[in-house]
């Protein structure tokens, strides 16, 4: 198939924004902020080599709350020297022509009291996930560590934590992002609120879905407050596991959400393909909720996520499923994907062992096509 006719290389547009390509970076936790939650020189680099002209970058996971943290050297929006290190970051991004979201993160239950400054995290109910988290040992050395008993936030604490998400929404703007994404996915704090499996409130944020979801709209009108139409989305995992999450209805749970952000004219609905569980391949169910079985219920634009192919993506796309594709471990080994995809060029392998945490190795020094030509 020749490059021209692939529907990844069409233009399209994200709310305000016109994108020259359809391959998005995907929001990808990699463990290289400082002990302060700061970007660091290294996180500029790594944003700067995948951003191209008219290209759309995810930024990953970034806490809205110190108490939302819930791996070590994960970034932070909740001061101004956490947005004064994004600044650098949206600035050099900017400089190759690309827009960047950043997506505005509580880790909830899934955060761990040693990353946390020794507190209990936080959760709808006290129900512990049986995950890890990663924190530094005595020896400063990045460890596994399991999940504490979390507790439940009392009615009136909320609040606080929907101004949390706002803050960090206004922070995101001065550090120069074209917009927020809310990361209501992959068993944190908001999908913790939605899913039955997590959430045995018995008040007016617990019980039937309108209940559950609550919070998140709750948030989506905070943070909206800040930045306006078409400069906010939402990503959400509906057939999510990771971080021992369940729900008795996903079909019905999903599709009350996907029907009711119609009307919040968002950016874009990110959604997690059932293919992928935290960062693990897994095997899609038939009874499992994919983009297919919301696109006929959200009429916004969707970026679908999930173990993509070039050609898998281009089929998603061809068929109408999605509008725009996020790729992750893939792009993490070519920082060049988009050019790569569009030649149909080789592609590096990743490195799982470098994925989290560490250096400049497996985050900023894979090869792009022009170190692979002979002089």
């Amino acid at each position: 198939m020749q490059a021209t006719q692939l529907t990844l290389f069409t233009p399209t547009t994200v709310g305000p924004y016109d994108l020259q390509h359809r391959v998005v970076l995907a929001p990808l936790t990699r463990m290289r902020a400082d002990l302060n939650n700061v970007p660091t020189d290294l996180m500029v680099e790594y944003y700067a080599q995948r951003a191209t002209q008219g290209g759309l970058l995810i930024a990953e996971a970034t806490a809205v709350s110190p108490l939302g943290i819930a791996y070590a050297d994960g970034p932070g929006i909740f001061n101004e020297a956490q947005a004064a290190g994004w600044r650098r970051v949206t600035d050099a991004v900017h400089a190759k022509g690309a827009r960047i979201f950043l997506q505005l993160w509580h880790a909830g239950r899934q955060a761990h009291p040693a990353n946390i400054g020794g507190e209990t995290p936080i959760a709808p109910s006290a129900i512990r996930a049986l995950e890890h988290a990663a924190i530094r040992d005595a020896l400063g050395n990045i460890v596994e560590a399991e999940q504490v008993m979390p507790r439940a936030l009392a009615i009136d604490e909320i609040p606080a934590v929907v101004e949390e998400f706002r803050r960090g929404a206004e922070l995101a703007k001065a550090a120069g992002f074209d917009g927020v994404e809310l990361h209501a996915a992959n068993g944190y704090l908001l999908d913790q609120f939605l899913l039955d499996g997590s959430n045995r409130r018995t008040d007016a944020y617990g019980g039937p879905v309108e209940n559950r979801a609550r919070l998140l709209f709750e948030v989506l009108d905070a943070v909206r407050s800040v930045w306006g139409d078409g400069r906010v989305a939402v990503r959400l995992s509906p057939s999510g596991t990771y971080g021992t999450m369940s729900d008795r209805d996903p079909h019905g749970t999903f599709g009350y959400v996907a029907t009711r952000l119609n009307s919040y004219a968002l950016a874009y609905l990110h959604l997690v393909e059932p293919r992928v569980r935290g960062n693990e391949d897994t095997v899609a169910q038939d009874t499992d909720v994919s983009a297919r079985h919301l696109r006929p219920l959200y009429h916004g634009t969707i970026i679908a996520a999930g173990g993509f192919t070039g050609d898998s993506a281009e089929l998603m796309l061809r068929n109408g499923t999605a509008d725009l594709i996020a790729f992750g471990r893939t792009f993490i080994a070519n920082p060049d994907l988009p050019e790569r995809l569009r030649i149909g060029a080789p592609l590096n392998s990743y490195d799982r062992a470098t994925f989290y945490g560490g250096d400049a190795r497996g985050y900023t020094d894979y090869a792009f096509l022009g170190d692979m030509i002979p002089a």
